[in-house]
Protein backbone atom coordinates (compact mmCIF):
# COMPACT_ATOMS: atom_id res chain seq x y z
CA UNK A 1 0.00 0.00 0.00
CA UNK A 2 1.07 3.60 -0.48
CA UNK A 3 2.88 5.02 2.55
CA UNK A 4 3.46 8.57 1.26
CA UNK A 5 0.44 10.66 2.25
CA UNK A 6 1.49 13.42 -0.17
CA UNK A 7 1.37 11.10 -3.18
CA UNK A 8 -1.29 11.90 -5.76
CA UNK A 9 -3.87 9.10 -5.84
CA UNK A 10 -5.65 8.05 -9.02
CA UNK A 11 -8.60 5.71 -8.56
CA UNK A 12 -11.00 6.26 -11.43
CA UNK A 13 -11.36 6.55 -15.18
CA UNK A 14 -13.24 9.42 -16.79
CA UNK A 15 -14.55 10.13 -20.32
CA UNK A 16 -11.80 10.42 -22.93
CA UNK A 17 -13.14 13.77 -24.16
CA UNK A 18 -12.34 15.39 -20.78
CA UNK A 19 -9.42 17.86 -21.13
CA UNK A 20 -6.31 16.71 -19.25
CA UNK A 21 -3.76 18.82 -17.41
CA UNK A 22 -1.26 15.99 -16.78
CA UNK A 23 0.20 13.00 -18.61
CA UNK A 24 1.05 9.51 -17.40
CA UNK A 25 3.44 7.79 -19.82
CA UNK A 26 3.40 3.99 -19.42
CA UNK A 27 4.53 0.97 -21.43
CA UNK A 28 2.05 -1.84 -22.06
CA UNK A 29 3.09 -3.96 -19.08
CA UNK A 30 2.56 -1.02 -16.72
CA UNK A 31 -0.81 -0.28 -18.35
CA UNK A 32 -1.99 -3.80 -17.39
CA UNK A 33 -1.40 -3.22 -13.67
CA UNK A 34 -4.29 -1.98 -11.59
CA UNK A 35 -1.99 -1.14 -8.65
CA UNK A 36 1.10 0.86 -9.53
CA UNK A 37 3.42 3.45 -7.98
CA UNK A 38 4.81 5.64 -10.75
CA UNK A 39 5.37 9.25 -11.82
CA UNK A 40 3.54 11.69 -14.05
CA UNK A 41 5.44 13.19 -16.99
CA UNK A 42 5.98 16.23 -14.73
CA UNK A 43 7.83 14.01 -12.23
CA UNK A 44 5.14 14.02 -9.53
CA UNK A 45 4.76 10.65 -7.81
CA UNK A 46 1.37 8.96 -8.13
CA UNK A 47 -0.32 5.85 -6.82
CA UNK A 48 -2.61 4.15 -9.32
CA UNK A 49 -5.46 2.14 -7.74
CA UNK A 50 -7.89 1.08 -10.45
CA UNK A 51 -10.45 -1.72 -10.51
CA UNK A 52 -8.73 -5.09 -10.91
CA UNK A 53 -8.48 -6.18 -14.53
CA UNK A 54 -8.35 -2.63 -15.92
CA UNK A 55 -6.18 -2.32 -19.02
CA UNK A 56 -5.26 1.28 -19.85
CA UNK A 57 -5.02 2.45 -23.46
CA UNK A 58 -3.25 5.46 -24.87
CA UNK A 59 -5.73 8.34 -24.74
CA UNK A 60 -7.59 7.05 -21.68
CA UNK A 61 -8.26 9.71 -19.07
CA UNK A 62 -8.00 9.24 -15.32
CA UNK A 63 -9.27 11.41 -12.50
CA UNK A 64 -6.96 12.02 -9.56
CA UNK A 65 -8.29 12.44 -6.01
CA UNK A 66 -7.49 16.18 -6.18
CA UNK A 67 -9.68 16.55 -9.30
CA UNK A 68 -6.93 16.77 -11.90
CA UNK A 69 -7.43 14.86 -15.15
CA UNK A 70 -4.50 12.74 -16.31
CA UNK A 71 -4.12 11.45 -19.88
CA UNK A 72 -2.56 8.03 -20.38
CA UNK A 73 0.15 8.02 -23.06
CA UNK A 74 1.46 4.74 -24.49
CA UNK A 75 5.24 4.82 -24.10
CA UNK A 76 7.40 3.70 -27.01
CA UNK A 77 8.89 0.26 -26.40
CA UNK A 78 10.97 -2.42 -28.12
CA UNK A 79 8.71 -4.35 -30.52
CA UNK A 80 9.00 -6.78 -33.39
CA UNK A 81 6.93 -6.19 -36.50
CA UNK A 82 6.18 -9.30 -38.55
CA UNK A 83 5.18 -9.07 -42.22
CA UNK A 84 4.30 -11.96 -44.49
CA UNK A 85 4.13 -12.38 -48.27
CA UNK A 86 0.47 -13.41 -48.29
CA UNK A 87 -2.71 -13.00 -46.29
CA UNK A 88 -2.68 -16.76 -45.63
CA UNK A 89 0.82 -16.60 -44.10
CA UNK A 90 -0.14 -13.57 -42.00
CA UNK A 91 -3.26 -15.35 -40.71
CA UNK A 92 -1.19 -18.45 -39.93
CA UNK A 93 1.34 -16.34 -38.06
CA UNK A 94 -1.44 -14.62 -36.09
CA UNK A 95 -2.92 -18.03 -35.25
CA UNK A 96 0.36 -19.31 -33.81
CA UNK A 97 0.85 -16.16 -31.73
CA UNK A 98 -2.73 -16.38 -30.46
CA UNK A 99 -2.23 -20.04 -29.62
CA UNK A 100 0.54 -18.89 -27.27
CA UNK A 101 -1.68 -16.21 -25.66
CA UNK A 102 0.68 -13.45 -26.80
CA UNK A 103 -0.54 -9.86 -26.83
CA UNK A 104 -0.57 -8.85 -30.53
CA UNK A 105 -1.13 -5.51 -32.20
CA UNK A 106 -2.74 -6.03 -35.60
CA UNK A 107 -1.91 -3.51 -38.30
CA UNK A 108 -2.41 -3.21 -42.02
CA UNK A 109 -0.48 -6.25 -43.30
CA UNK A 110 1.61 -6.61 -40.13
CA UNK A 111 1.59 -7.95 -36.59
CA UNK A 112 3.49 -6.39 -33.69
CA UNK A 113 4.59 -8.10 -30.48
CA UNK A 114 6.94 -7.21 -27.67
CA UNK A 115 10.48 -8.40 -28.41
CA UNK A 116 11.00 -12.03 -27.43
CA UNK A 117 13.78 -14.08 -29.03
CA UNK A 118 11.86 -17.38 -28.74
CA UNK A 119 8.79 -15.95 -30.49
CA UNK A 120 10.99 -14.22 -33.07
CA UNK A 121 12.58 -17.58 -33.92
CA UNK A 122 9.11 -19.12 -34.31
CA UNK A 123 7.98 -16.25 -36.56
CA UNK A 124 11.04 -16.63 -38.76
CA UNK A 125 10.31 -20.36 -39.00
CA UNK A 126 6.83 -19.48 -40.24
CA UNK A 127 8.38 -17.35 -42.99
CA UNK A 128 7.66 -13.90 -41.52
CA UNK A 129 9.99 -11.01 -42.25
CA UNK A 130 10.87 -9.33 -38.95
CA UNK A 131 11.84 -5.79 -38.16
CA UNK A 132 12.82 -4.48 -34.72
CA UNK A 133 11.11 -1.17 -34.02
CA UNK A 134 10.43 1.19 -31.15
CA UNK A 135 6.80 2.29 -31.00
CA UNK A 136 3.77 2.52 -28.74
CA UNK A 137 2.21 -0.93 -28.22
CA UNK A 138 -1.59 -1.17 -28.38
CA UNK A 139 -2.44 -4.88 -28.70
CA UNK A 140 -5.87 -6.25 -29.54
CA UNK A 141 -8.37 -6.85 -26.78
CA UNK A 142 -9.05 -10.51 -25.97
CA UNK A 143 -12.28 -11.96 -27.32
CA UNK A 144 -13.41 -13.77 -24.17
CA UNK A 145 -12.00 -11.82 -21.24
CA UNK A 146 -14.50 -9.19 -20.07
CA UNK A 147 -12.96 -6.08 -18.59
CA UNK A 148 -13.63 -2.40 -18.23
CA UNK A 149 -15.04 -0.56 -21.17
CA UNK A 150 -15.86 2.99 -22.08
CA UNK A 151 -19.23 3.91 -23.53
CA UNK A 152 -17.57 5.82 -26.35
CA UNK A 153 -15.63 2.67 -27.37
CA UNK A 154 -18.68 0.42 -27.33
CA UNK A 155 -20.06 -1.97 -24.77
CA UNK A 156 -18.47 -5.02 -26.39
CA UNK A 157 -14.86 -4.04 -25.72
CA UNK A 158 -13.06 -6.73 -23.74
CA UNK A 159 -9.80 -6.58 -21.85
CA UNK A 160 -6.67 -8.16 -23.21
CA UNK A 161 -6.07 -11.73 -22.10
CA UNK A 162 -2.89 -11.29 -20.09
CA UNK A 163 -0.96 -14.32 -18.92
CA UNK A 164 1.41 -14.46 -15.99
CA UNK A 165 -0.57 -12.36 -13.51
CA UNK A 166 0.15 -8.93 -15.00
CA UNK A 167 -3.33 -7.58 -14.31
Amino acid sequence: MVSDLNMLLIESLCPTDTPASEQLILDFDARTKSRLRTRLASGEEVGLFLPRGTILRGGDKLQAKDGRIVEVVSAPEALVEARCTSAFELARTAYHLGNRHVAVQVGEGALRIQQDHVLEHMLEGLGAELQHIVAAFEPEAGAYAPGHHHAERGATEAKIHVMGGHA
